[in-house]
């Protein structure tokens, strides 16, 4: 899906390590929400609160995912899920643009 309707766009900013990483929320009618963002190239530690699923837009990371020892390469087209109540560490090789959806 390249674009969504009927939604509310939260105009504040998500901002993380010192705006190397940005994100908007999107809400929509059913209370679910996802995050568009920008991140720069960079490492990055995240913790969740909710599961999450991140598609690549654009860019290129490597991810160590939860409970795995090997980094595992995401492009442009690719996503990967991240259990609720869990981290897990990006290499950001470029920027990268992307959207996390929450459940």
């Amino acid at each position: 899906m390249s674009n969504f309707e009927n939604v509310t766009v939260v105009k504040a900013a998500n901002i993380y390590f010192d705006g190397k990483v940005t994100s908007r929320t999107v809400e929509f009618a059913d209370g679910s929400k996802k995050t568009l963002g920008i991140m720069m190239p960079g490492d990055y530690e995240f913790d969740t609160e909710e599961n999450e699923l991140m598609e690549i837009q654009v860019g290129e990371m490597d991810v160590l995912l939860p409970g795995e020892s090997k980094w595992q390469t995401f492009t442009k087209g690719t996503s990967f899920e991240v259990p609720k109540n869990s981290s897990f560490k990006l290499q950001v090789k470029e920027v990268t643009d992307y959207c996390c959806s929450y459940w």
